[in-house]
């Protein structure tokens, strides 16, 4: 790969949060009672879960290069564990353009999750996200309830856990 284009989503991702400080919208951002988009249109490297419809499912995107995604992967593992036998799914969908970099993560940060690829970088623009990690919190209709930009350790964690509460009770 040629070095310009291995920066690109790094330098996609500095251009979003400078246009969000000065006010302005490079993406149209998914927004809450939105419907998530269909995972099965993007070609995503590696296996979806078969059955997504009534599940509570959280679709985390992060990058090799993201030091708060190391934080969070934690926090995701934690959170399967304590709910997947109540219905939660999580799916991490990874940017990076190369595929060894997400492996050489994933062997530092190991994940109990789905973890798929977005190898032809096409559902990151569908969703507006401008940080890394983000990550929506999806209801069993596939409809996005809540949205999160970044991740913020106990204070995330803690968002999760009523999140995910509040969805399984319906």
């Amino acid at each position: 790969m040629q070095p310009h284009k291995k920066n690109s989503l790094k330098q996609f991702f500095c251009a979003a949060a400078v246009a969000a400080l000065l006010g302005q919208t490079l993406l149209a951002e998914l927004k809450p009672g939105e419907m998530f988009p269909e995972l099965t249109t993007f070609k995503l490297e590696g296996k979806l879960p078969d059955e997504l419809k009534g599940k509570v499912v959280i679709v985390d995107f992060w990058a090799s290069w993201c030091g708060p995604c190391k934080e969070s992967f934690p926090v995701l593992n934690e959170l399967k564990k304590k709910y997947a036998d109540r219905g939660l799914v999580i799916i991490a969908v990874n940017v990076d353009e190369e595929r060894a970099d997400m492996e050489t993560f994933l062997k530092a940060n190991p994940a109990t999750f789905t973890v798929v690829r977005d190898a032809g970088q096409k559902l990151v623009p569908k969703t507006g996200i401008k940080t890394m990690p983000s990550a929506f919190v999806l209801d069993g209709e596939g409809k996005v309830r809540f949205a999160h930009a970044g991740f913020h350790g106990d204070k995330t964690k803690k968002q999760y856990e009523e999140q995910i509460e509040a969805l399984l009770k319906k």
